[in-house]
């Protein structure tokens, strides 16, 4: 039995051939039109589509014109676009029955979406359907429909917008690896450099907010305070400021106003420090307009790609107080000076702060305790109560003999480097590598003659085998003799150690704890049961460089170990 169409098994149910009220469709994507250039209001190819399906109701009188529906810039990968969405619509009032579109890739580029329409929606709404260049109608040649190609077709366009989103894509990985800056408008702070595609230049008065930003919540503002005192400012949000500065920046700003997540973002975003940072999102598929995030280790980072707003010491600082708890006092509207930097030794969650019981108590100390006990339950954990003056006058002295240790380590390594002993010692182990580099070239030219020798007779195969294994073992000793007296001869100044010391010169002097020098030097303090406290500094990596200096030094270098003395008593390598 031969097969029938599904349009002519409808056909009866159709209307006559002078009833046809026709909505002629018409599409491009972004990437294929040429709306934004020179002004245009549409694109050359949204007017050749229109020109194609105008001569065709010309042509074919017997349909009458209803109306045009124009997505211009929108993909065809998925069906959710807004003219295509009234066309459907008005098919379902009943004001066109006839749908014309130039080609099938117009009508859409997502073979399964397209075919529900073909297939089943259009015929069972009645809907004539023709697209002009593949010959196809349903009514007036209904077997045109169920040919073969026109699922080929469909297939194809797919198969093509699959293609050109991958070229899309890899061409945007390689702009980003390159440390070209893709996005259309700049991060607020910065603006595009109008004479080299792909750089940021400093916007100075946005710069200057941003700065602002990142200074206030160092100094203990909180989000909320931030914010509020932004909007108090007059100063409008990054979107608000754009569409000022960018007449085709069209992004809603609401009313203008800035909100707690828009100073966390500007917290938590690495490309103020000079770093650029891309490749955060990726579509879910070329059919659909959703985004996710990648995983961090999947960002294209490029360091110190244009002018940093902030120093990158500042953000780092920043992100880690971001992590912390820190909670304002609603009676004081002020950061206490250990908010965030005190935990339970043994339950593991923050200290809270409370008043003493006393009025002439309250003016001299309050109280740091346990929030588990506190607020949660007595049973799990202990008091682990502390005194803020005992608490403050502790770490005080313990930052103090940290920061004399660590000024002292400095100025030792500082003689030890200059020394003859040690200028003597690097010059000996210069001469050693330049003595190994010749025995590696050396060698390297005896393998490079083996297979000559072989070619010519001097030697037989069995020779070249044996040799040739005898010397690429002797290279491969060489070299790794090299790499380790490079590591010895590079080894004393490593950046950690001289970013510890650096640090540490610059508040060898302070005699008053901030939380300037507790956010650049602590990392947490530990509170235990007894009343005993554990203090773990930052900058472990470059101390424990410093140690493993010292110890490598001592036989040489007597000063070495009184510091290395002075290191165990304090504790400090059990605190890292």
């Amino acid at each position: 039995m031969a097969r029938i169409s599904k349009y002519s098994a409808h056909h009866e149910a159709l209307p006559t051939a002078k009833s046809w009220k026709a909505g002629l469709y018409l599409r491009l994507s972004k990437e294929d039109g040429d709306k934004d250039e020179e002004g245009k209001l549409e694109s050359d190819s949204i007017s050749s589509q229109r020109f194609i399906g105008e001569n065709f109701l010309l042509e074919n009188p017997d349909i009458e014109f209803i109306s045009e529906y124009s997505d211009d810039g929108f993909t065809g990968t998925n069906f959710e676009r807004p003219e295509f969405l009234r066309l459907i619509e008005d098919i379902r009032l009943g004001k066109i029955n006839c749908v014309i579109v130039k080609d099938l890739s117009r009508f859409g580029r997502n073979y399964l979406e397209a075919g529900r329409y073909l297939e089943v929606f259009f015929p069972v709404m009645n809907v004539r359907f023709i697209s002009v260049l593949d010959n196809i109608d349903s009514i007036s040649a209904p077997a045109s429909m169920d040919n073969i190609s026109v699922s080929f077709k469909n297939v194809m366009n797919e198969e093509y917008c699959r293609d050109i989103s991958k070229k899309i894509r890899s061409t945007f990985v390689a702009k980003r690896e390159n440390g070209e800056y893709i996005c259309g408008f700049a991060l607020y702070g910065y603006q595009t450099d109008p004479e080299h595609k792909g750089a940021l230049l400093i916007d100075p008065e946005a710069a200057k907010i941003v700065s602002s930003i990142f200074q206030w919540y160092f100094e203990g503002s909180s989000y909320r305070a931030i914010t509020f005192r932004l909007n108090e400012l007059g100063i409008p949000n990054p979107a608000k400021y754009k569409s000022q500065k960018y007449p085709n920046y069209h992004k809603d700003f609401g009313c203008g106003l800035w909100s707690v997540q828009s100073v966390r973002d500007i917290l938590k975003n690495r490309m103020y420090t000079g770093d650029l940072v891309q490749g955060k999102y990726e579509k879910v598929s070329h059919k659909v307009d959703k985004i996710r995030k990648l995983d961090e280790s999947r960002w294209v980072i490029v360091e110190n790609h244009h002018e940093p707003i902030i120093s990158k010491e500042l953000y780092w600082n920043i992100q880690d107080l971001m992590k912390r708890d820190q909670r304002i006092s609603p009676s004081t509207k002020e950061l206490a000076l250990f908010s965030g930097f005190l935990r339970c030794a043994d339950c593991g969650h923050t200290l809270v702060k409370r008043k003493a019981s006393r009025k002439e108590a309250q003016l001299r100390y309050h109280y740091y305790t346990c929030s588990t006990y506190d607020s949660k339950t007595k049973s799990a954990c202990s008091r682990h109560t502390v005194r803020s003056d005992i608490l403050e006058a502790t770490v005080l002295m313990a930052l103090k003999s940290f920061i004399s240790l660590s000024v002292d380590i400095s100025e030792l390594i500082q003689r030890i480097e200059r020394s003859p002993q040690k200028v003597s010692a690097r010059q000996q182990m210069q001469g050693l590598i330049e003595a190994k580099q010749k025995d590696r070239d050396k060698t390297e030219k005896i393998l490079l003659d083996l297979y000559p020798d072989l070619k010519s007779g001097l030697i037989t195969k069995a020779q070249y085998l044996i040799l040739k294994e005898r010397y690429e073992t002797d290279l491969h000793a060489i070299n790794k003799s090299l790499d380790a007296l490079r590591e010895q001869l590079d080894k004393p100044l490593e950046e950690e150690v001289s970013k510890f010391a650096e640090c540490m010169t610059k508040y060898q002097k302070f005699d008053r704890l901030t939380r300037e020098i507790l956010i650049e030097l602590v990392d947490i303090i530990d509170v235990y049961g007894d009343g005993k406290m554990k203090i773990s500094f930052k900058f472990r990596d470059g101390f424990h460089s410093v140690v493993e200096y010292l110890i490598a030094n001592q036989n040489l270098f007597s000063e070495c170990r009184p510091l290395l003395d002075r290191i165990e008593s304090m504790g400090i390598m059990e605190a890292q």
